[in-house]
């Protein structure tokens, strides 16, 4: 593949060594006071005021390695303009693409750099840590690169000519790290990092009923210890151990990891299953009110040491408990992982019906300019089910499930209070999810299908995220999965650079077809600020079959109408002209640079099957 030719974006780097020359940090008075007070509802009065003067100074500490050309761009940050239409996120493991490269970050640079060829402006490198399980998040040394991977400098380069955004894997640790070694072999430091019980029946069967967690397989995990055996609390698997927040410790080391990432150049942070923070026997321990004060202390720490770093809550629970976490708007995290979006979609195609796609956006309005939805279909997981899970009902829930699996998908299961199952998680690549297997169907149609769907979260107000297989249109590699016995393993497939290299050379390959036309897309909403992810956004009701939005610039002076068709048939709509769009008598098709006229307060439209159409006022 040809390199790419423009040149880097300039970067300001933090000081590899704190300066303490510089002016001191201080801490507003009255973020002080709400950091002691979110201290206090997490662990009492008289433990604030001992841990408070120690977050203070791990602050102090980050900001002295702050060079002054840092400080002046933070005096100019519009927190406004955090994300705006130019932001669209590519999601992908550090050592997913096979080519040639010194390192294979340095190969997935060179990949990214040529495929999306500036369509994209963040990525997402999934965890690079040193890790013993589930694919980088049971992680044994936070602050190091894995050496498979490459390095630190790998990672700064990437910064060059990207945002960056990394993972906090903040509920548990690999049982090889360092922190939970040093509690098997009994060292007092580390004696109350994670929550340890003498015998697995201190769970009473009615505490573990209650628990809410995303796995079938026990909650307590055997470990021998110095002390003779103890039963630990993993909520995921036997190899990550849940660390244990009702102990300060725990919260300030993570609060140093999570300011290491930002000097090393994390411009987002994905708090990783912060659901699941704060485990408490006799609850549900998932989304309780501690778990949010410790989301909101984390963004009161960036916001006094780190302006413009966001972060970003990964809480695949249903819908009305997942938008919690933007907190009032201003206090809690500034993107929340859409998880209702995959499946709605899926099911809209599934179906040939936008109306329950069409009745969920007509409500979706985050709290605030300063937050955004994080606008996903697919992720390195897979299509999570929790988030419709107060919007399909059982029965849809299980049409949706059904045809998936009819595709060649997995899926994966949570336990129930009742001590049954039902299902949690699709493990496909959307590729195979949404095309049909049945023989007959031309790639042409598949394509077009592809592009409808992959559309909406571009038009969608938010921040668009797209997941490396995603973007290539990859089938799901069950081998891999074969192979490993982990179903997420269809979807985590290794790419081969001169593989694609070939593919983009014929212009009839799906991969050719995917790149041209999917890169229209991207470069497309980049340009346009009426799909800023602040804008205002208004859903048209048409018809069944089309999924449509008004979309206003945040200053009100630019409109987009954007078309979705998510059914095989043609479909004829009328686009009633209001508000702005009232005597628009000339429009522009911003996908195909095609021209059409109203006709008096109404636009008439064709969109083939699988048709897309983003109108904007000519000359706009």
């Amino acid at each position: 593949m040809a390199d790419r030719t423009d040149p880097p974006r300039r970067r300001t780097f933090y000081d590899e060594y704190p300066d303490y020359r510089r002016p001191r940090l201080e801490v507003p008075p009255p973020v002080r006071e709400r950091m002691r007070d979110r201290l206090q509802r997490l662990y009492g009065a008289r433990a604030a005021r001992a841990w408070l003067p120690e977050l203070e100074r791990i602050l102090t500490v980050h900001h002295a390695h702050k060079p002054p050309e840092m400080l002046e761009k933070e005096r100019d940050y519009d927190p406004g303009e955090r994300f705006c239409q130019e932001h669209i996120i590519l999601i992908t493991y550090g050592d997913i693409v096979q080519g040639e490269g010194p390192t294979p970050l340095a190969t997935l640079h060179r990949f990214v750099d040529t495929y999306t060829d500036g369509a994209i402006n963040t990525l997402h490198l999934l965890p690079f840590f040193p890790y013993s399980s589930d694919r980088g998040f049971a992680v044994i040394d936070y602050r190091r690169v894995d050496e498979r991977l490459g390095s630190w400098a790998d990672i700064r380069d990437h910064k060059r000519r990207y945002d960056l955004m990394f993972d906090a894997v903040l509920n548990h640790c690999s049982s090889y790290s360092e922190m939970f070694q040093a509690f098997l072999n009994g060292d007092p430091a580390y004696r109350d990092f994670f929550l340890a019980f003498e015998s697995p029946e201190a769970l009473n069967p009615e505490q573990r009923r209650r628990i809410f967690r995303p796995r079938t397989s026990d909650i307590l995990t055997r470990y021998e210890t110095i002390h003779g055996p103890r039963w630990v609390w993993t909520t995921f698997s036997a190899d990550q151990i849940d660390l244990n927040y009702r102990n300060p410790a725990v919260l300030m080391q993570v609060v140093r990891s999570i300011l290491f990432y930002i000097r090393r150049g994390a411009d987002l942070l994905r708090l990783d299953a912060v659901t699941y923070l704060w485990d408490q026997p006799g609850t549900e321990s998932a989304n309780l009110p501690q778990s949010h004060e410790i989301v909101k202390l984390l963004r009161d720490v960036v916001d006094v040491v780190a302006s413009g770093v966001a972060l970003v809550t990964e809480t695949n629970i249903p819908h009305r408990l997942n938008v919690s976490y933007f907190g009032d708007g201003y206090d809690e995290a500034h993107l929340v992982y859409n998880f209702a979006l995959p499946p709605l979609v899926l099911y809209a195609f599934y179906t040939g019906d936008a109306s329950h796609l069409t009745r969920w956006a007509e409500e979706l309005q985050p709290p605030s300019d300063r937050t955004a939805f994080l606008n996903i279909l697919d992720t390195h997981d897979g299509i999570g089910l929790q988030g419709v899970r107060d919007l399909l009902s059982d029965e849809e829930i299980g049409e949706l499930v059904t045809t998936a699996r009819g595709r060649g998908a997995r899926i994966s299961y949570k336990s129930t209070g009742a001590g049954g199952e039902e299902p949690y998680e699709i493990n496909s690549t959307w590729w195979s999810a949404l095309n049909p297997t049945e023989p007959g169907e031309d790639l042409e149609r598949q394509v077009r299908r592809y592009l409808a769907s992959r559309s909406i979260p571009l038009v969608l107000r938010g921040v668009p995220g797209l997941y490396i297989h995603g973007l290539l249109g990859s089938v799901s590699d069950h081998r891999t999965a074969e192979l490993s016995g982990e179903k997420r393993d269809v979807n985590r497939g290794m790419i081969d650079a001169a593989e694609v290299e070939r593919a983009m050379a014929d212009p009839g390959s799906k991969i050719a077809r995917l790149r041209e036309h999917g890169r229209t897309q991207l470069l497309a909403r980049r340009r346009e600020r009426a799909l800023h992810s602040c804008g205002s956004q208004r859903v048209l009701e048409l018809d069944r079959r089309v999924f449509a939005l008004r979309r206003t610039s945040p200053e009100e002076d630019e409109q987009i109408i954007t078309l979705t068709n998510v059914s095989g048939s043609r479909v004829e709509v009328a686009i009633p002209l209001e508000g702005p769009c009232a005597g628009t008598s000339s429009w522009r098709e911003l996908l195909t640079d095609r021209g059409l006229r109203s006709h008096g307060d109404r636009l008439p439209i064709t969109l083939e099957p699988f048709g897309r159409a983003w109108l904007k006022p000519a000359g706009g």
